[in-house]
């Protein structure tokens, strides 16, 4: 049974041919889109296994990204150098900004520090190089949603999720929220 693909490189791989199964960089791990050191480092948290933000990642890849926030530019991937990372951020290839961007605004929706899903306030911020629960940079992320409008692919993967889960990404169902959320906060141009 072959995976989807990875996350940033489209690659696709046997399931079984993943982190802790075998040393091979080119092997698949869990990623968090929302670095789980940003807010909810214990499997306890909701979060941390909250599928909406999940995805397969290219071990090697995922190690580069690690918990950096997302931004415009660096240096191409020897890997995959349709992604760009820098000292403080990753950019993603552009056919999964908008998916990157809409599994960010769902985590800072969906987790206000309430006290059931045991995870503080995530909070998307516009600058790069954050600590906390901040994750970064909003106005480019929201740059992103535009530019990459959400796919047949994310729709199915929100049904699915949602049988499993039992909850949406309301960003996938109404793609506008977002300028509607976070417009304002990246002045007259996000409108």
């Amino acid at each position: 049974m072959k995976i989807k693909s990875y996350s940033y490189t489209g690659r696709s791989v046997p399931q079984n041919f993943r982190s802790g199964q075998t040393d091979d960089q080119d092997a698949w791990s869990r990623e968090h889109v929302w670095a789980k050191s940003h807010g909810f480092p214990k499997p306890s948290q909701f979060a941390y296994t909250d599928i909406h933000h999940l995805r397969p990642a290219d071990i090697s890849v995922n190690n580069t990204r690690r918990n950096k926030d997302f931004d415009w530019g660096g240096t191409p991937l020897a890997e995959s150098p349709e992604n760009k990372t820098d000292r403080d951020s990753f950019e993603p290839a552009d056919n999964v900004k908008g998916d990157v961007s809409r599994m960010l605004f769902y985590m800072d929706v969906r987790y206000e520090g309430d006290i059931d899903s045991k995870v503080g306030d995530l909070s998307l911020v516009d600058e790069a190089g954050t600590n906390g629960n901040e994750l970064g940079k909003l106005c480019t992320l929201l740059e992103w949603h535009r530019q990459d409008p959400v796919s047949d692919w994310e729709r199915r993967r929100n049904e699915r999720i949602y049988a499993r889960q039992g909850n949406r990404k309301p960003f996938i169902d109404y793609p506008k929220w977002a300028i509607g959320i976070y417009g304002e906060r990246c002045g007259k141009d996000a409108k």
